[in-house]
């Protein structure tokens, strides 16, 4: 069982069984409010959730009414992202894997969308997965199928693009303009990539520009 979370748009998060089936898939849209939304989301994945291993953290008793796997994965959604929202996301995946005791899997938040749209339409053709990086700027992921693993294929890495030039910059290419991430597939790009012995990507989340706050300088030394 592997648990998804990702703070990378909205606030999501979902919950995948041991054959890759979703067993919950929660979300909350908007810009704000992610540490707010992270944990009733995580309450109302672990309710729905059929199996009481998974709240309890342990199995439950043999015969009980409800799939044995207890949890052995989170899955953490790694942007591109705003510096605020990824945080919030990354340390709630961190300290509810640390406290259950399994890894953390990091997941490019992309994959997560280019593999819905795959598994939905299955195109022939390269498409690029486009999210909004504010400031008249859009993040851009082009992908290519999937590879032998079952992971989506990004042709072209991550870059911010201007919104002015993004028609110049891809062309004819299909474009795909994501509003949100799916915990469930995050957590299902997890799961093929633990499978597989992969890691996708570092444990520093895709900022794609640092963030606004700055250290303060060391105050100037006034003569007398």
């Amino acid at each position: 069982m592997i648990l998804g979370v990702d703070t990378s748009l909205g606030s999501a998060v979902g919950l995948i069984g041991r054959d890759g089936r979703t067993l919950a898939d929660v979300s909350q849209t908007g810009r704000l409010g992610h540490a707010e939304a992270i944990g009733s989301l995580l309450e109302q994945v672990l309710a729905a959730a059929p199996s009481a291993g998974v709240a309890a953290g342990v199995a439950p008793s043999a015969g009980a009414d409800a799939d044995p796997d207890p949890l052995t994965h989170v899955a953490a959604g790694m942007g591109p992202g705003p510096f605020t929202g990824l945080r919030i996301g990354i340390s709630a995946a961190r300290a509810f894997a640390l406290g259950r005791g399994v890894p953390v899997i990091a997941v490019p938040s992309h994959h997560a969308a280019a593999l819905e749209v795959i598994e939905a339409d299955a195109p022939a053709e390269p498409f690029a997965i486009l999210t909004d990086a504010r400031r008249r700027e859009t993040a851009v992921t082009v992908y290519e199928g999937i590879d032998v693993d079952g992971i989506p294929h990004a042709v072209v890495d991550t870059v911010l693009v201007p919104q002015a030039d993004v028609d110049r910059k891809l062309g004819a290419l299909r474009r795909i303009e994501v509003t949100a991430i799916s915990g469930a597939a995050v957590a299902r790009i997890a799961r093929r990539a633990v499978a597989a012995g992969r890691t996708l990507t570092g444990s520093e989340p895709l900022y794609l520009r640092p963030p606004d706050a700055r250290v303060p300088a060391a105050p100037k030394r006034v003569g007398l």
